[in-house]
């Protein structure tokens, strides 16, 4: 059984082919450490070739299309002839009025992208995941269509949206409040203030992931949990009957952030990881 790279579904839940290396961390210390992406992308290419880096390719440009449409639509709705006049206000000092109303703006339109675009995102997901067991399952989108309202209904195609939900509003409520209190109360008055507050909205975006991503996380394995799956069942992942039974658990093993990073991926102490043909503890 294969796995998609770090930061993908398949190490998300849990899965690592190649067993942990020891190494250095940034400050020198000596660690064990999962392999990062290129390692993975390598491993990859040995078993599917260049094309098993592109699983899951053709729904999630669907979905990417499909969500910029009802994105752009949904904001124009909101349009008004004094577009113009705020966008230069907000050019100058942004008033937390403003920041509130665009934020919500951007809020339903994201919201309503989310909703549209998600059975494609879970099809994305058990494109990728079935990679573990070398599944093909779900094959092409028409196909997947199918096979999920067959077997789960409707309500397969929304598995695990509430807490994609919830993390895009948060991370997004974040980013922007965050900005505007270091551009207004950090940067206001300094030399540099102008440079600075251009990079502002990159950090707290940064910042925003951070700490929103064990709702990406719990999002992904509610997408693929028991859909038949090696990937979505034991011993990857739990049946769960909920996402917060899902976010429980996880919590309780020390697990919110699994499969968040690309490189320098630590082993953490006590933990295990399903490896090939062996534990590693």
């Amino acid at each position: 059984m294969e796995s998609p790279p770090p930061n993908s579904p398949g190490c998300q839940v849990g899965h690592e082919p190649l067993p942990p290396t020891l190494g250095r961390n940034l400050f020198g210390r000596q660690v064990y450490q999962l392999p990062g992406l290129f390692s993975y992308a390598k491993h990859i290419i040995s078993i599917d070739g260049k094309s098993g880096l592109f699983k899951g390719l053709v729904p999630r440009l669907c979905a990417g299309a499909i969500g910029t449409v009802v994105h752009s639509h949904v904001l124009q709705n909101y349009q008004d002839p004094n577009s113009s006049e705020e966008s230069e206000q907000k050019d100058s000092s942004a008033s937390l009025d403003l920041i509130v109303k665009e934020t919500t703006q951007e809020m339903v339109a994201r919201s309503a992208a989310a909703l549209v675009t998600h059975p494609l995102h879970v099809i994305t997901l058990r494109c990728m995941v079935q990679f573990i067991g070398r599944e093909t399952k779900y094959s092409g989108v028409f196909g997947s269509i199918v096979t999920i309202y067959r077997e789960e209904g409707i309500l397969g195609f929304f598995a695990g949206f509430i807490p994609r939900l919830l993390g895009d509003i948060f991370s997004l409520w974040i980013c922007n409040m965050a900005a505007y209190l270091i551009n207004k109360y950090a940067l206001e008055n300094g030399a540099s203030g102008g440079e600075m507050k251009s990079y502002s909205r990159a950090f707290t975006g940064f910042l925003a992931s951070i700490l929103t991503y064990p709702f990406v996380l719990v999002s992904n394995i509610m997408a693929v949990n028991n859909c038949g799956l090696a990937g979505g069942l034991p011993p990857y992942a739990a049946p769960y009957t909920s996402w917060i039974d899902c976010w429980t658990q996880l919590s309780k093993e020390g697990n919110m952030n699994r499969g968040n990073s690309l490189f320098f991926r630590k082993v953490p102490a006590g933990k295990s990881y399903v490896v090939e043909h062996k534990r590693f503890y």
